[in-house]
């Protein structure tokens, strides 16, 4: 048995996973629409639920999920079908949450994707059929009607010395699977003016975005905070805000960022932007590493003693506390390109990586901000 921080494991010298965000000194450009949200252009959720039909064996058990005998119970009655007293096994059926998202502007008659997802106890949706489904937003109106096979990308299949699956069989989408019965009542073109929301803030970029515009049309945007700009048709432009908005949503943009680095512990990806600086800084890896090693042994009674042969353990621990760690000095304002190239040359894991940054953010050397996932 081996307990050692992955730093030891210098068989393995695992490399050191960074994604580095931009490049240079001179930034990429993009377009002003790849970075903003125009403001009440918006998505709208939906809601339904409805019954999943045609399914082999696969749907609820009325005895986990008796909210799906009620459903059936009700839909028939509502076709003509009297089954008030009859007791059903709807071992074909599942209940099941209806689910989509309206983009905007979505006219009536026009289809959208829907996402099945099982609520009882069913073991899998597929080949099965989704019945007439009402979908509403939050405020309580149907905004779509949803019906249609369903697809399941996942399966399961079970015997009697084991079981094998791939994806989730309990979840499904209905491509074009719902009809749009009410639009959203929003009228771009009557607008006076407009509200670009960045999707990153910033206050340098919100600062380019407005430059951009004006540079094209003199005295059209503003800049209200870093995470908003307005643009309106005044000063040298005869047009209207859908054609101004169509003008200057390809204007190229240099977007600027504040210096970070995300960590996911869970996977020990770092991912730093590049505009981290580093301070002089000495960085020292060691660790400790036990190492376990058991070599049974027999023991035999000597002869016609009637005794009986035991097997006695054998242990051997070593102790390595890591008195070979290395010690590296970073210079300061040394950029992410020759952190990285310095941590490589200790053999610094991801996982390592990250205790290693906190630990340099936490004695004030680091420049940047860390979010851990």
């Amino acid at each position: 048995m081996r307990v050692a921080p992955p730093a030891l494991l210098r068989a393995l010298r695992p490399v050191l996973v960074l994604a580095l965000v931009a490049g240079g000194a001179a930034q990429a450009s993009t377009r002003v629409k790849d970075i903003v949200d125009v403001q009440n252009v918006r998505t709208n959720q939906l809601v339904g639920y409805g019954l999943v039909v045609g399914l082999a064996g696969t749907g609820d058990r009325t005895t986990n999920s008796p909210f799906t005998e009620e459903t059936m119970k009700a839909m028939l009655e509502r076709m003509g079908v009297n089954v008030r007293d009859a007791k059903m096994k709807p071992a074909n059926v599942a209940a099941v949450s209806v689910t989509a998202t309206m983009p905007p502007f979505s006219r009536a008659g026009s289809t959208i994707d829907v996402q099945v997802s099982a609520l009882g106890d069913s073991t899998s949706l597929q080949g099965g059929t989704l019945l007439v489904t009402s979908l509403r937003a939050l405020d309580g109106e149907i905004y779509a009607v949803a019906q249609g096979p369903v697809a399941v990308s996942g399966f399961k299949a079970q015997g009697a010395g084991g079981s094998v699956s791939r994806g989730v069989a309990t979840s499904a989408r209905v491509a074009g699977g719902a009809i749009v019965e009410r639009e959203v009542p929003y009228t771009l073109r009557s607008a006076t003016s407009l509200k670009l929301a960045l999707k990153n803030p910033d206050f340098t970029t919100a600062r380019h975005i407005a430059a951009a515009i004006n540079q094209r049309h003199r005295g059209t945007a503003t800049v209200l905070d870093p995470g908003t700009v307005e643009i309106g048709p005044v000063g040298g432009f005869a047009g209207d805000v859908v054609d101004l908005l169509g003008d200057v949503e390809n204007l190229p943009i240099e977007v600027d960022q504040v210096a970070r680095i995300v960590i996911n512990e869970a996977s020990g990806t770092v991912v730093m932007s590049d505009d981290v600086r580093i301070s002089p800084v000495a960085i020292a890896q060691g660790g400790l590493t036990i190492s376990v090693s058991e070599t049974p042994v027999a023991s035999q009674s000597a002869p016609f003693s009637q005794g009986e042969t035991v097997v006695l353990p054998r242990s051997r621990i070593d102790v390595d506390d890591g008195s070979g760690a290395s010690l590296a000095m970073v210079g300061g304002g040394a950029s992410l390109r020759s952190l990285v190239g310095g941590l490589n040359t200790l053999g610094v894991s991801p996982r390592d990586l990250i205790s290693i940054l906190q630990a340099v953010k936490t004695a004030g050397a680091l420049q940047a901000e860390i979010g851990v996932q």
